[in-house]
């Protein structure tokens, strides 16, 4: 049974299940790289405490976003393996999620760049 499972055995399946997408997902692996290149952003420009939030909520929702897509399409993919209408749109409607959170990236990068590079 995988319920009450103490804490590090928890943390390490989250790790895996972590590294498995990022070995399997090229589109975690795009975002992952746009979250380090946030935090690397973070580190130079020093922009205060809650644009750092801002920053850090908005990269974290983009890679929540992708993680359950990934782990929703593998599940699909798993148990209904040949195409049917209804699991396009399931797996439409996971892909619009992460692309809203991406869009939502991208205005918050605008904000700020508008914010921090014209005062």
């Amino acid at each position: 049974m995988m319920k009450n499972l103490p804490f590090n055995k928890r943390l390490a399946n989250a790790l895996q299940g972590l590294l498995h997408a990022l070995r399997h997902e090229r589109s975690l692996r795009f975002h992952a790289l746009g979250a380090f290149a946030v935090f690397a952003a973070i580190l130079i420009l020093r922009p205060g405490y809650l644009w750092s939030a801002i920053l850090i909520l908005t990269v974290g929702t983009v890679l929540t976003a992708e993680l359950f897509n990934t782990a929703l399409e593998t599940l699909v993919d798993h148990l209904h393996p040949e195409r049917h209408e209804k699991i396009r749109i399931v797996k439409d409607c996971a892909a619009a999620a992460v692309l809203l959170a991406a869009m939502m990236a991208v205005g918050v990068a605008l904000a700020f760049t508008l914010t921090f590079f014209t005062d």
